[in-house]
């Protein structure tokens, strides 16, 4: 008998969660399972703002993704995906064509410019760990530069941050602690340094607990961050970032500007005839594909809607993992031959975002926190996603152990 095949696109959270959910679940006689990822590592998106900053060495924001894998019931093929075409069930690789009898999607995010001229070729994105790692090494020679004959300028030290949602935020918080150790290493007066971010609308992290907001507001404020709100970022040059605010433009010379003001769903998606925007897919809701019985597409390709008030979820860690559980809990069935297959329902338990490595901000369970509550509930937050993974060894090894401090 031939045993079908499950091909899963992508090792981030809602990949990753489906696979280790699926070769419990499933035993080795019942179905053939394919991983296919860009590397040969996870990466935990909601830490790369520490590797970006310089707070947290790369290495700690990855795992090997071969240490989770059941080699008895899962294949890992390192490539990167061109094309799907689900009229065939094939899958294109660079150097390879995979077919399945059910696919998996969840091949994550990239970053959205929206058409700004000038935004791609000369600013960074906090997109992936190699994308962490230049932003780091780049920001680190600004600084070990400064004095040098002619570069003395204040925008070899102007940060210019596009963008105050949780990342752009959280990347802020991790500055605020790291420069001041720059300085100190480089002989540069703090007064120095300039962090501006830029926001189109008129409040850091929209749609968040307002009394909350404008505590990490203050808090970053107050630890030289300057925000520009109510105003867009219109065209990038080399060391060149031009913003307007209503009528008015304005010129900021800097020569490091992070844009973190727009993920969209993986070109994957455009270039395979699915229904997108913009790289993501409204699924059913059983996650599968509109159209297909065969195509599941979660995590940043996808598009849930929330019934009570009709608005899309945002595309959270949170909310993949718990894709992944669906996802893999409905190919069981699909592979066992059930057709009840389970409706995905988010459950939001809350959202904290740290301002750096002593203080924080979150709302659990519905209540507000801050501080030292807050960094404490986001340590325990990143090490449980860690455990759905990988157990406890991958805590041990990966987690942040330090939970008081």
């Amino acid at each position: 008998m031939i045993k079908p095949k499950i091909v899963i696109l992508g090792a981030g959270y809602a990949g990753l969660m489906t696979l280790t959910r699926l070769q419990k679940t499933i035993n080795v006689n019942e179905a053939e399972i394919v991983l296919v990822n860009k590397h040969d590592y996870h990466y935990e998106t909601t830490w790369l703002h520490h590797a970006a900053a310089g707070t947290l060495h790369h290495d700690r924001v990855r795992f090997n993704i071969n240490n989770l894998i059941d080699r008895s019931k899962v294949t890992f093929i390192e490539g990167t995906v061109v094309e799907i075409n689900t009229e065939k069930n094939i899958v294109q690789l660079e150097n390879d064509e995979l077919s399945y009898d059910y696919l998996v999607v969840a091949l994550g995010g990239e970053s959205e410019t929206f058409g700004i001229n000038g935004l791609k070729e000369h600013s960074f994105a906090i997109i992936s760990v190699n994308a962490a790692r230049k932003i780091r090494n780049h920001i680190e020679y600004q600084f070990a530069t400064y004095h040098t004959k002619g570069e003395k300028t204040v925008d070899k030290l102007t940060i210019v941050v596009g963008g105050a949602g949780f990342t752009g935020m959280e990347f802020l918080g991790e500055l605020t602690d790291r420069i001041p150790k720059l300085c100190k290493d480089y002989d540069i007066e703090e007064n120095q340094v300039k962090l501006i971010c830029v926001e189109a609308t008129d409040s850091p992290l929209a749609g968040f607990d307002s009394d909350l907001v404008k505590y990490a507001m203050a808090y970053l404020e107050s630890r030289g961050v300057q925000f520009k709100l109510n105003t867009r970022i219109k065209e990038c040059k080399p060391g060149v970032v031009i913003v307007q605010s209503g009528e008015e433009e304005e010129e900021i010379k800097a020569r490091t500007i992070i844009w973190s003001a727009g993920i969209r769903g993986s070109s994957v998606i455009d270039c395979s005839g699915f229904h997108a925007d913009r790289g993501r897919v409204m699924v059913q809701p059983d996650l599968r594909a509109p159209g297909t019985d065969n195509v599941f597409i979660i995590g940043d390709c996808s598009i849930v809607v929330n019934k009570s008030d009709n608005s899309q979820y945002p595309p959270t860690a949170q909310i993949a993992m718990q894709q992944g559980i669906t996802c893999a809990a409905n190919l069981t069935k699909l592979i066992r031959k059930k057709t009840d297959l389970e409706a995905f329902v988010p459950n939001i338990r809350g959202s904290v975002c740290s301002l750096g490595e002593n203080d924080a901000i979150g709302i659990v369970y519905g209540k507000k926190i801050v501080g030292p509550r807050a960094l404490f509930m986001k340590k325990v937050i990143d090490n449980r996603a860690l455990y759905m993974m990988g157990g406890a060894s991958l805590v041990f090894k990966k987690g942040k152990l330090n939970l008081f401090s």
